[in-house]
C-alpha cells in the first residue's frame, strides 16, 4: 500500500509548526510576565514534593510487528506502547489512529531506537500503522494491525513520559520540577509554581524558531540549560515538571479561534480536570486564575473552552 503524506495528514507536525510560524509571525513571543519575586524553595509546603515518575517498560509479552517493525503492546492497559524500526529506509512515520478517526502522526526514528507514544483517546479501538518513505511524500505501508485498549488507569496516558513529553528518574526538569513544588501545600499551588518558574527562566529562542524542522522534539533539560525554548518546549517542560509530581497532564495542541496554539490540563483531585489550565493564546503564555478552577466560575469558563468559536482540541500528548 503506498500512501501520500500531506501536511493536512500530518496533524502533530502540522500543529507544532503552526505554533512556531504563529510565534515568529504575529508577536513578540513567549512574552515574560510582569516582575515576581522567586519563591524561597527552602521552605517546606505540606504537599509530598517527592518525584513520583512512571518508568515505560517493554516486557515483550505483547510483541507484534514484522522483520522490520516491533511494537510492544504490553502495557496498553498503562496507556501506551512502544515501537521501533530497523529496516533501511531514512525515514518512517508512525501513525495511530482512533475510534473517532483521528490520526496521530509521529516520526520513528531509524536507528532501531525504541520510542514511547500513548494512547491519548483512552479506551476504544485503534489502528498503529509504520509507513517507510519512497521519495518525496509517497510513503508504503510496512506494517499495521488494530489494536484494543482498555486501560487500568485513565491518567496514565498523561502521567507516563511519551516521545513529545519524555522524561526520566535522572532528567534535570523533573529534579527542578520537585524543588518548585517543595513550598506548595496543593496540586494548584504546584501548578502556579511550576507555571511561574517556566515563565521567568526561559525566553523565547527566535533563532530555533526560524530553523526548526518537523522532525523537532523538545529535549527538557536542554531548556532548562540554555534558558530557551520555542513554544513546544515551554509546554513539554511544564508537562513534565507536573507530570513527574503525580499530577496528571495533557499537553493539547489546538485552535483558539483560527490559530494554532498549545495549552496543558491538568487534573486535580479535589476538582477534576481543569481544561486550559496554562494556556498560550499566540502571544503569551497565561495561567487561568486557580480561584477561578476553584469556584462556581468554573462553569463558565467550561462554556468558553467548549465553544466552536473559541479553544478546540486536535490533538492531546
Amino acid at each position: 500500500m503506498i500512501e501520500k503524506f500531506r501536511s493536512k495528514i500530518l496533524p502533530p507536525a502540522a500543529c507544532r509548526l503552526g505554533i512556531v510560524l504563529a510565534a515568529a509571525l504575529l508577536l513578540a513571543g513567549c512574552a515574560k510576565q510582569a516582575p515576581y519575586t522567586e519563591p524561597d524553595y527552602s521552605v517546606a509546603g505540606t504537599r509530598d514534593s517527592t518525584p513520583r515518575v512512571l518508568l515505560p517498560k517493554r516486557d515483550r509479552t505483547g510483541l507484534l510487528g514484522s522483520s522490520d517493525v516491533s511494537l510492544d503492546l504490553s502495557h496498553s492497559a498503562d496507556g501506551y506502547f512502544s515501537a521501533s524500526y530497523t529496516g533501511d529506509s531514512g525515514k518512517v512515520k508512525l501513525q495511530v489512529t482512533n475510534e473517532q478517526q483521528v490520526t496521530y502522526t509521529y516520526n520513528l526514528p531509524t536507528d532501531g531506537s525504541w520510542s514511547v507514544f500513548p494512547f491519548s483517546s483512552g479506551d476504544g479501538a485503534y489502528t498503529i500503522g509504520v509507513y517507510s518513505n519512497i521519495k518525496d511524500t509517497m510513503y508504503s505501508t510496512v506494517y499495521s494491525t488494530d489494536v484494543s485498549v482498555r486501560l487500568s488507569d485513565a491518567f496514565g496516558p498523561f502521567l507516563y513520559p511519551n516521545q513529545y513529553v519524555w522524561f526520566t528518574k535522572d532528567t534535570k526538569a523533573v529534579q527542578t520540577g520537585a524543588m518548585v513544588c517543595h513550598p506548595c501545600s496543593s496540586d494548584l499551588e504546584a501548578i502556579s509554581n511550576v507555571f511561574d518558574y517556566v515563565v521567568h527562566h526561559v525566553s523565547y529562542d527566535w533563532d530555533e524558531a526560524k530553523t526548526v524542522q518537523s522532525d523537532y522534539l523538545p529535549d527538557v533539560d536542554e531548556v532548562l540549560d540554555t534558558g530557551k525554548g520555542i513554544c513546544f518546549d515551554y509546554a513539554a517542560l511544564m508537562a513534565c515538571m507536573l507530570r513527574s509530581q503525580g499530577i496528571p497532564t495533557r499537553m493539547e495542541i489546538g485552535y483558539a479561534g483560527t490559530a494554532y496554539h498549545a495549552w496543558i490540563t491538568t487534573y486535580v483531585a479535589e476538582i477534576g480536570w481543569v481544561d486550559g489550565i496554562i494556556r498560550f493564546d499566540g502571544t503569551d503564555w497565561s495561567l487561568m486564575d486557580p480561584t477561578l478552577a476553584s469556584s462556581e466560575s468554573r462553569s463558565k469558563y467550561e462554556s468558553f473552552i467548549q465553544s466552536s468559536d473559541n479553544y478546540r482540541v486536535c490533538y492531546s500528548y
